[in-house]
Parts: C-alpha cells; structure tokens; sequence
C-alpha cells in the first residue's frame, strides 16, 4: 500500500532533482492540530508551516514548497492539493482511517505515506464503552431532564452489560480492545472480520472472541459496534438489511466512519423501535461546524464530534510518533524497513 521511502526518494530525485532536506530540516505542513510539544519540537528543528483549519484553496497555497504533510480525520488531501505539492515526499496521517486521500494516486506519485494508528486505538475504545454506558443506562438523558427539573429516576430503568453479548464489526486494534473492555465488564464477545482465516480465528479466540459472519454478529448481539475503514467494500455496510435483523432492544455504537452506517435507514429504524432500541454516533456522513445530524431529534440517540482519540495522552503519544517519523525521514540513508517499523506495525 505505502511507497518505500527509499523508492520514493528516487522517484522524487528523478522528477524534480530534489535536493535532500536542508539546514533548517524538512519543510512541512502542519495541515491539523497536534500536540503542543510535539509541534514545539518539529518547529525547533524543521522548517514548518500551519494551516489549521484551511480550505482546498488555501491547502494550495500552502503546500507548494512544502516536502511533507502531517495530518489528521478532518483534511482532505484532494487531487488538487498533490498537484500543488510538486515538491511532497512525506504524508504523516496522525491517526489510522486513511479516507481522506487517494491511496493509488499517493502512490503514483511516489509519495511515502505513513499512519500512526496505535496510539489513537486505546482512546477509541474507551469511548465506544462510555458511548455504550450512555446507551445501556440512559445517561444522556437523565442529565438532560435533572437539568430540566425532572426527577426522572422512575423513567430511567437501564440494561446491564453482564451476560450481554457484544458484537464487533471489525476485529482489529480497536475491536480487540473493545472486546479486552467488554470482557471485564463480563459481556460475551462475537466479531466478525473482511477475511476470516483459521489463522485469525485462532488469534481471536486466544483473545476471548468468537469469529462469525456479520449476520450472526448482529442476530445475537445485544449491543454492536463498528470498527472498520471506510471505503467501496464497507460504505453502508450497516443498511437497512441489517438493523432489521438486529436482536430487539438492541443497541448501535458507531466509532469507525459514518458512511458505514446508512444514517436515513438508522434514522427509520429507531423511529421504528422495532428492534433497535438506541444508537449512539461519534462519527457522521456530513461532519464540521453548523452540520446538525439527521439523528439529532431523537432521545434514544447519543452524537459526539468525532472525539475517538481526542485524549490528552493519545495526541501526546501520536505527536511522539509523528515527530519520530518525521526525524526519521530526515536522516540521510533513511532506509524503507527502517521507515515501515515507525507506524507500520499497527497496520490492521
């Protein structure tokens, strides 16, 4: 999938006689935010530009000199944005989803790319549980009616985890987490995976999961969540099909992107309550200031902004890596196997 860096340098030297990086460091681009000591150290020893919160046109702009990029979920780095970095060799994705970029295209262009997905995978699932616990005990909304006045403690009878049988769309760095969590809550974890071998089977059970299709997954959970990319094999994977035939009084989390849930055939389901009896989303098709969720109406739904790994300790960590990478990249003989052990060794 990723250019080695080697061959990358190559392709680089060959097409624009790349000198190797500078005095003042790699030139980069700051393209999100990231850990302020992590930053302080990056501006200390390489050349580096912010562009927080930029438009495509003002990504233009600022890439045009610039030989890397770090970045994170909320940029896009649209064809137009390679076309005006003639001059990038280095694309640093300060987390895992890799959505927001054309790989093939990345990889014509002889541009390495690295991901730092480990760090992140521990917060994300201790959010899909405080995201499950909201559901499961209507936390969300007896806040919202003690706010109000409301003494609701006789409206507010919740399920218990115990005995429950968790179901994982997705069995990677996250999922296995996830399932670490429910285990300790004694819940009873399912999961299902893209390519189910014996191999992964034997290493899921080593790690107290059972491995079945995504129809059993979702015939015998009584809470599921979703921990898989986005792209053509997963957008709305979770359609309407498929809440249909979910257990009745059921629970949705949904961590992993928001094109893999259908959110008009969620938003018929729980008005529907046939079976589904609550979702929870920190992750949504149309995401950004001013866009209002179709789901936002509901009781039975909880939204957040996308906050999977928004800890203080997951963005010091991926800031470490970043820097890492990014150090690593500017040595001289910067040799691929070398490269590949920075964030390669959370690839799922």
């Amino acid at each position: 999938m990723c250019v080695p860096a080697s061959e990358c340098r190559d392709r680089a030297r060959g097409r624009d006689h790349m000198p190797e990086p500078g005095p003042d460091g790699v030139r980069i681009l700051v393209a999100s935010q990231l850990d302020p000591d992590a930053l302080a150290a990056l501006r200390a020893r390489h050349d580096v530009v912010g562009a927080i919160g930029a438009s495509e046109t003002e990504l233009c702009h600022a890439v045009r000199d610039r030989e890397a990029i770090v970045f994170r979920s909320g940029v896009t780095l649209s064809r137009a944005v390679l076309d005006a970095g003639a001059q990038l060799r280095l694309l640093v994705r300060a987390g895992s989803g890799l959505d927001n970029l054309d790989l093939a295209d990345v990889n014509r262009r002889g541009i390495h790319l690295e991901r730092v997905p480990g760090p992140g995978a521990q917060a994300v699932a201790e959010l899909t549980f405080g995201l499950l616990l909201c559901l499961a005990r209507g936390i969300v909304v007896a806040d919202r009616k003690l706010r109000d006045g409301h003494w609701a403690k006789a409206e507010l009878t919740g399920q218990g985890l115990a005995g429950k049988t968790l179901g994982i769309v997705g069995v990677g760095s996250i999922g296995r987490r996830v399932a670490e969590l429910g285990r300790a809550w004694g819940m009873v974890p399912v999961g299902c995976v893209k390519r189910r071998t014996p191999e992964r089977e034997q290493s899921s059970a080593e790690d107290g999961i059972r491995l079945v299709d995504l129809a059993t997954v979702l015939d015998e959970s009584d809470f599921v969540t979703v921990h898989v990319p986005l792209d053509e094999s997963t957008r709305g994977l979770i359609g309407r099909p498929e809440l249909a035939r979910m257990k009745p009084g059921s629970f949705l989390v949904n961590i992993a992107r928001g094109g893999v849930v259908d959110e008009g055939a969620l938003l018929d389901a729980l008005l529907a309550r046939d079976s589904l009896h609550g979702a929870a989303l920190d992750v949504h098709v149309n995401e950004g200031e001013g866009r209002i969720s179709p789901l936002a109406g509901l009781p039975n739904v909880v939204l957040t902004p996308h906050i999977g790994a928004a800890t203080v300790d997951a963005q010091r960590q991926i800031g470490r890596e970043v820097l890492r990478i990014v150090e690593r990249y500017a040595e001289p003989e910067a040799d691929a196997s070398a490269m590949a052990t920075l964030a390669g060794s959370g690839r799922e």
